[in-house]
């Protein structure tokens, strides 16, 4: 089953940002440093100490979020720092949906959906400029 969910990027400031909402909301917090999975050697060691993954579950609110890990030239800015997270599911659910809505994507930082260690992965800016994110499994 499909769902989405926020999808929140922070600079360095993701586990204090979580820890905080997880204060004022309560429920799971899970977060998961780049150093601690497979993708370390994808990325150079300063990143390590970063978030590559947080999630936080409280009743019916979820709101997953990472620390910026795209190049210098790709810095945060308001507007760039949120997207919509669709998850779940196999490849073959997830891949129309994804073809579909990234008719008229921008082709810049465009991820076809492809295999990582946690699973299959990618995002483009749709023609709106809405960023999306797909996660499914493997």
């Amino acid at each position: 089953m499909l769902r989405s969910i926020p999808f929140l990027l922070f600079d360095g400031n993701c586990a204090e940002a979580m820890t905080f909402y997880h204060g004022c909301l309560g429920g799971d917090l899970t977060l998961t440093k780049l150093g601690e999975t497979p993708m370390k050697e994808m990325l150079p060691p300063e990143k390590h100490q970063r978030i590559i993954n947080a999630n936080l579950k409280s009743g019916f609110i979820e709101i997953s979020a990472t620390d910026w890990m795209a190049a210098p030239e790709y810095l945060p800015q308001p507007g760039n720092t949120f997207s919509i997270f669709i998850t779940g599911g196999t490849l073959d659910e997830v891949k129309p949906i994804f073809d579909k809505l990234s008719v008229g994507a921008s082709k810049n930082r465009f991820q076809a959906l492809h295999d990582l260690p946690f699973g299959v992965y990618g995002q483009f800016t749709d023609k709106f400029e809405t960023r999306w994110v797909f996660v499914a499994e493997k």
